[in-house]
């Protein structure tokens, strides 16, 4: 099983050299990404005979995630782990998230940091991760502890049909989405990570709206009567009950009630809208996944 580590990297100068050098000790496929860096991480990597795949500007985690997914397609690889460059991962988790995979009991297995309670994280970045991940949730088939985490493993199904295209953050919720609506096996391992301080380069508020936005619209796209049909069925029971006050101060007084008539209106239209644009990209979807299969 050819197994390929991954690492996005943005200015990690200080760390990158004493990771890959710890992850060649065991492993000889490794993939950087060089995300626009412009301190001497670039040079670094010249020098330590891994693969590099170079971006010419500072494109975001996510472009340098979907950067090492197509190379590690085009050098063909069985198992992708994405490994962060910040120097929190521990080489010895590899292993531990690698086991799902090698006994084919999983698909995506992601290191969790919450399923070992010794993990120190600041609360509000422990607020943050869980707020996204309850959101994460409530879009795909699983419960899940932690899917923000950076240390993963996707086996050779997951690089065969999951096929991101965010640029930042959201890329890590994007490729969850993508892989449950395909029933890809997805479960978590625990971890432990090295944090001293705030090393974190990863603006939370930036982070947490980036990911946010890319699971509305991929929850949008993946289950489009779900997402548009239960607002729109909730809309026109608002519109049935305002019609029915309207129709009710018509009768009592004999005459409309600009408010009550207008909420009425408005909320049906509203729930029409909702409905039609469901049905719509419901069939656009189905198009084009049906010309993708042909």
């Amino acid at each position: 099983m050819k197994i390929t580590i991954g690492i996005p990297a943005y200015n990690e100068e200080k760390n990158i050299a004493s990771i890959i050098n710890k992850l060649k000790e065991s492993y000889n496929s490794i993939i950087v990404c060089d995300d626009g860096s412009t301190d001497s991480t670039l040079d670094i990597l010249k020098e330590l005979g891994v693969i590099i795949v170079k971006h010419e500007k500072n494109l975001g985690y996510g472009a340098a995630i979907n950067s090492i997914f197509k190379k590690s397609v085009e050098i063909e690889s069985d198992v992708l782990v994405t490994f962060d460059a910040d120097g929190q991962h521990r080489i010895e988790d590899v292993e531990k998230i690698l086991e799902p995979i090698s006994n084919d009991s999983a698909d995506i297995v992601i290191g969790s940091r919450f399923l070992d309670n010794e993990t120190e994280i600041p609360n509000y970045r422990r607020f943050g991760i869980k707020l996204i991940t309850e959101v994460t949730n409530a879009s795909i088939k699983n419960k899940l502890t932690d899917s923000q985490s950076g240390l993963r493993a996707y086996n050779q199904r997951v690089l065969s049909q999951v096929f991101p295209s965010e640029l930042g953050m959201g890329i890590s919720t994007e490729i969850l989405i993508k892989a449950s609506s395909k029933k890809l096996r997805i479960t978590e391992v625990p971890i432990k990570i090295i944090y001293s301080g705030d090393t974190s380069t990863h603006n939370p508020v930036s982070h947490g709206t980036s990911v946010l936005a890319s699971t509305i619209k991929f929850t949008s796209i993946e289950h489009p009567l779900k997402f548009y049909g239960i607002p729109s069925l909730v809309f026109f029971g608002i519109g049935l009950f305002f019609t029915y006050l309207s129709v009710q101060f018509y009768s009592e007084v004999g005459r409309l009630s600009t408010n009550l008539t207008l909420i009425a209106a408005g909320t049906m239209l509203l729930a029409v809208v909702l409905i039609i644009t469901a049905i719509l990209l419901f069939s656009l979807v189905n198009v084009v996944r049906d010309s993708v299969k042909s």
